[in-house]
């Protein structure tokens, strides 16, 4: 090895490692040579897909996602003693998710490019195609279909073959035939299979994207605290960032009252939820597992075909079969029926306590024909009719009549004075007042000029037509 080589490599090697970091390139220890990744900037909204017809199947015939991130081209490269007065870096080109034949055409092209540079050091110009170019030169655009390539049959690409065979390799151009001849043995494509492709693809986008949050600053709408993304988080649906303090509180708050189904993003009028990994991530093991159990309570609440055990130990969720009002514990094997949560009766009404007997009229008097026969089957009609009856009567007795101050008894005042004897207890009382009044001289509480009612003993009597409205005087 000339000086002159051994002096180019190493600044060159310098220099790469002053401009790039220790992620993108890091140089080998033993031999002349390193690793460089190629991280490619993606255009907004670039999809993926997989089409229904692949040589995999996979679920629901076909796959597409939106991504930000694909994972890096990487090129090993090793410097030959001569380089770069008269021979090109050795190197082999891997990628995930481009096809042999593209990491062919890739690889072709670097071979140009050391032509176009020969004598002069190349990994830099190299590097630079691979990052700004890699997506035009191979005329990938969104959406990108995935593929998993060949590479049974494998031939070394010269750096003597001719620019126009060259071009075959750009985009889509060329048969599968074509393309399949064209593999470069320097070209791998380092998965196992498309369903592996898919998920490193996935789990490389969100891990970058995570990555790239963590490292800006953003303004809590909170505590508005300008705060690392590190410090933070955002809510999926809507991607409202707020800080992890705000949010820890906010969210112990809502599970100590219970309102697990309204851990909401604070940003007014938003409906995104926040998953239950945040939840996990910001409270402590003992709140979380409140807010899981109650989490699961309120998601079984709203299955019509839960019920849940109605003995007050037990309280277990209960699967109710469809047409069936048989419900069976498994833990307890109480048997009970699922409408009135009493003992199963069989075919029997439901039986209805006194305190139901409003609720039940009000629900029949609104319900359509439809519901009116279903609850006549599940209480039976009678009982329903004797509801709308008592409830009448009980309309009808607070419209016409006053209960006794001493007894409760109902008592309707037909005619006659203000003066009132109750018909159960013989108790004397003021029909104006509701007062009890004495036994030994009941109208006393008319004369007393310190009463209430004072001459007031035929106050609103009708007499001969005309209601009394005139004090009585001395």
């Amino acid at each position: 090895m000339s000086s002159e080589d051994r002096e180019a490599q190493e600044d060159e090697l310098l220099a790469l490692a002053s401009i790039y970091d220790g992620d993108e390139f890091r140089k080998a220890e033993s031999v002349q040579g390193g690793e460089t990744r190629i991280y490619l900037d993606l255009p907004q909204n670039f999809k993926i897909f997989v089409s229904g017809n692949s040589n995999e199947c996979l679920q629901n015939g076909g796959f597409e996602y939106t991504i930000c991130f694909l994972p890096p081209l990487v090129l090993n490269f090793e410097l030959p003693p001569d380089y770069p007065s008269s021979s090109p870096p050795s190197f082999t080109l891997s990628g995930k998710w481009l096809s042999p034949t593209q990491l062919s055409a890739l690889c072709k092209h670097l071979d140009n490019l050391w032509e176009e540079h020969r004598g002069s050091v190349v990994l830099f110009a190299w590097m630079q195609f691979l990052k700004e170019e890699t997506l035009a030169y191979l005329n990938i655009v969104s959406p990108f279909e995935l593929k998993m390539g060949s590479q049974k049959k494998v031939q070394r690409r010269t750096a003597q073959a001719s620019p126009s065979t060259e071009l075959e390799f750009g985009g889509a151009a060329g048969s599968d035939a074509e393309q399949e001849e064209a593999v470069d043995e320097r070209a791998v494509q380092d998965v196992e299979s498309l369903s592996n492709l898919i998920q490193e693809i996935l789990d490389f986008d969100q891990a970058q994207q995570i990555k790239c949050f963590n490292s800006k600053l953003f303004l809590c709408n909170i505590c508005f605290c300008e705060k690392l993304g590190s410090e933070c988080m955002y809510f999926l649906e809507c991607r409202h960032v707020y800080c992890k303090a705000c949010l820890k509180d906010y969210f112990e708050i809502q599970i100590r009252d219970g309102q697990v189904q309204c851990l909401n993003c604070p940003e007014p009028k938003c409906p995104s939820v926040a998953t239950p990994g945040q939840v996990k991530e910001l409270v402590d093991t003992e709140l979380f597992a409140r807010y899981d159990r109650l989490l699961l309570q309120s998601t079984l609440d709203l299955m019509a075909d839960v019920v849940y055990c109605p003995r007050p130990c037990c309280q277990l969720p209960v699967m109710q079969e469809p047409g069936c009002t048989m419900g069976i514990c498994s833990s307890c094997n109480f048997a009970f029926c699922t409408l009135c949560r009493l003992t199963y009766h069989g075919v029997s009404p439901c039986k209805v306590t006194a305190e139901k007997l409003m609720d039940l009229r009000n629900e029949y008097l609104q319900a359509d024909e439809a519901n009116k026969r279903f609850l006549e089957q599940r209480y039976g009609k009678r009982v329903i009719q004797k509801a709308l009856e008592e409830m009448e009567s009980k309309e009808w007795l607070e419209k016409n009549s006053k209960s006794c101050p001493c007894c409760g008894t109902p008592i309707e005042k037909l005619d006659g004075c203000n003066k009132m004897t109750c018909t159960g207890c013989m108790q004397y009382f003021c029909w104006i007042c509701m007062g009890s009044l004495s036994r030994a001289n009941p109208y006393k509480h008319f004369t007393d000029p310190a009463s209430p009612c004072f001459n007031r003993l035929f106050h609103a009597v009708d007499v001969n037509g005309d209601i009394w409205e005139d004090e009585i005087e001395d």
